[in-house]
């Protein structure tokens, strides 16, 4: 849009136009509304050595709108005012109307000074000169001085308007794109360091500065192949912090992240330049050593171990031993071997040290019998939640032979699970890995659950028919394993007094005074109890005269040689004994003959169960009577 910049002062007014600021009958500068308010609000030095000069120069500028004048007497004094304008690197006097000719220092002095300095270099300036005509030596001087513009004397408001316009103009113009470059450098220098540092988070650990996982992968790559092309071996080892929970959960995870980062540091002074150390979990290191023996990588795990071994780590007043289990994985120029190979072997080694009692060091070996139970776990664990979702589970009876009525009364509850071409699996096939591998918990409830509905749908004539269940050593920790019974008893309307729940002196001993509180609870329901394998170990005694238990069941070794081994007489002999005294009633297994069955009557022991009595069968059958 266009604006009338000056108007003679006995020129008619023309009618006014919108949008237009009438200034002159002639000339307009394309100029917004919106700009020519930005315009107006810009500082402009005045520098004469005349007062009347600057007067009228502010008074012609003040008509137009431009209120934003600072003034100077001579070249020193605008350039110290100059000097005070700079603010952030940045000057906020955007025009100088110059006098040529000053005392002291003239305008081309001046104005070299202003072009010889970048906080002002950019700042336009009109130079005023007192020749009333254009004079081509002036003009030469002061565009060589880097003058702007030129204006001679007198001034008219007409020409000095639009040349001040045009000038703050092209200032503004040139700010806003220098703020823009600037914007942009920043930007671009931001998104380099971004970059670089992304390209440094690719390969590093964020938290310790260490090389990552994908980073020892790269160096395990070049590894493998050095010790081929070669024919030297290396050496991986995989650290596992001990007690690295114990120190996050208690004191919170920044205290966590600093004992991380302390433990890298100290594990850096231990290595070589030409060795890498990264981190590639949690609180999981590894090392990885080139041109190194057997021998060597042992002591130097060792080393290891014993540095992190003496480790404390202080909190306040409170001192943390960490330790760590190292394994060991040796890369061998005659053995094809892939970068994933390497790592799980000393993964593995690192896993058999933890499972041998922690703070150890192990050299990965193919007859580890860790990775064998391991490897069984990958295979049985599908087929344990297949059976879990898709009912594969069976319960299985063997009878128990009450001695004093010749009676069956009892039967315990043994599971089965169709396995492959549905042939059936021996718990003691899948009942470890289930126990590794946390599955127990479901296999317990489901095996409480069937037995109850078993009991319920026992016809009249079976109501006597009570049930032993096998119970895990995790069960007695489990929260759901209560409210299930009490809930499954009271919607069934089973009697709580036919479960009899068989704990081994290992579940009990484990974590006694939960177990304990759990039997109570249960045995307040009704349920009953019995120690299994009782006698087996050297704490059975012991515990059994706080456990709350009904029944003793001797553990089978001492019956199944009890016709022939007079030692085995005498101590089953001396339970039964046990048991009378702790008005317990006492159950002896694995009867598997006749002769067998005849003592454990003569010993006055109350039930017996074995393959003399009955084997495992799919139903509940009717009353055995053994002779």
């Amino acid at each position: 849009m266009s604006y009338i910049v000056n108007k003679p002062e006995n020129a008619a007014t023309p009618a006014p136009r919108q949008n237009k600021l009438a200034v002159s009958d002639l000339d307009y500068v394309s100029v917004s509304p919106l700009n020519l308010e930005a315009l107006r609000r810009m500082r402009i030095l005045i520098v004469d050595d005349t007062l009347d000069n600057i007067d009228l120069a502010k008074a012609m500028l003040e008509k137009s709108g431009f209120t934003n004048t600072v003034s100077a007497q001579s070249g020193p004094e605008a350039l110290e005012q100059m000097r005070e304008s700079i603010k952030d690197g940045v000057s906020d006097v955007d025009i100088v109307l110059l006098d040529v000719m000053m005392p002291k220092m003239d305008g081309y002095e001046v104005c070299r000074h202003l072009r010889s300095h970048s906080e002002w270099a950019d700042i336009p300036t009109i130079m005023i000169t007192a020749n009333a005509a254009w004079k081509d030596d002036i003009a030469r001087a002061s565009f060589d001085a880097g003058a702007t513009d030129i204006m001679f004397k007198p001034i008219r408001r007409s020409e000095l308007i639009p040349r001040v316009i045009s000038a703050l103009s092209l200032k503004r113009e040139r700010d806003l794109r220098k703020r823009r470059e600037q914007e942009l450098e920043t930007e671009l220098a931001e998104r380099k360091v971004m970059e670089a540092r992304l390209q440094y988070l690719v390969a590093h650990d964020d938290l310790t500065g260490l090389s990552n996982r994908r980073r020892l992968e790269q160096a395990l790559d070049n590894a493998i192949n050095e010790s081929q092309t070669q024919k030297h071996c290396c050496a991986l080892f995989y650290i596992d912090l001990d007690q690295f929970k114990v120190v996050n959960d208690l004191e919170g995870h920044v205290i966590g992240d600093r004992l991380l980062v302390s433990i890298a540091n100290r594990l850096r002074r231990e290595i070589g330049t030409q060795d890498l150390l990264a981190r590639i979990s949690s609180d999981e290191y590894a090392i990885l050593i080139e041109q190194i023996e057997e021998k060597a990588a042992l002591e130097k795990a060792q080393s290891l171990r014993k540095l992190l071994d003496d480790f404390l780590y202080r909190v306040d007043d409170r001192e943390y031993h960490i330790g760590a289990s190292i394994g060991v994985s040796i890369i061998r120029p005659d053995e094809p071997i892939t970068t994933s190979e390497v790592l799980a072997r000393a993964d593995q080694a690192c896993y058999v040290a933890k499972t041998h009692g922690r703070n150890m060091v192990h050299m990965y070996s193919q007859e580890d019998t860790e990775m064998h139970t391991l490897r069984s776990a990958v295979y049985w664990v599908p087929l344990i939640r297949d059976a879990l979702a898709n009912h594969k589970f069976r319960l299985f009876f063997q009878p128990v032979l009450d001695l004093s009525s010749n009676e069956v009364t009892h039967y315990e509850a043994l599971i089965r699970m169709v396995g492959e071409n549905g042939a059936l699996v021996t718990p003691d096939n899948f009942i470890p890995v289930a126990e590794r591998m946390g599955l127990i918990h479901d296999i317990d409830l489901w095996v409480v659950g069937h037995a109850i509905d078993v009991l319920k749908n026992l016809p009249e004539d079976k109501s006597h028919i009570s049930l032993n269940i096998n119970l895990s050593s995790y069960a007695f920790q489990d929260p759901e394993l209560l409210p299930l019974v009490r809930d499954k008893l009271a919607s069934t309307a089973v009697a709580a007094e036919r479960l009899t729940f068989e704990i081994t002196e290992t579940a009990a001993v484990a974590n006694f005074a939960q177990t304990r509180e759990m039997v109570r609870q249960l045995r307040a329901l009704g349920c009953r109890f019995a120690l299994d394998d009782f006698g087996a170990g050297f704490n059975s005694f012991n515990y059994v005269k706080q456990f709350p238990v009904d029944y003793l069941k001797i553990d089978g070794t001492f019956i199944t040689n009890l016709v022939n081994d007079p030692i085995d007489q005498t101590l089953v002999k001396s339970m039964v004994e046990i048991a009378r005294t702790l008005q317990k009633q006492i159950i002896a297994e694995f009867v598997e003959s006749k002769e067998i069955l005849a003592l454990l009557r003569q010993y006055g022991v109350d039930y017996a169960q074995g393959y003399y009595i009955g084997v495992p069968g799919k139903d509940i059958g009717g009353d055995l009577q053994p002779e």
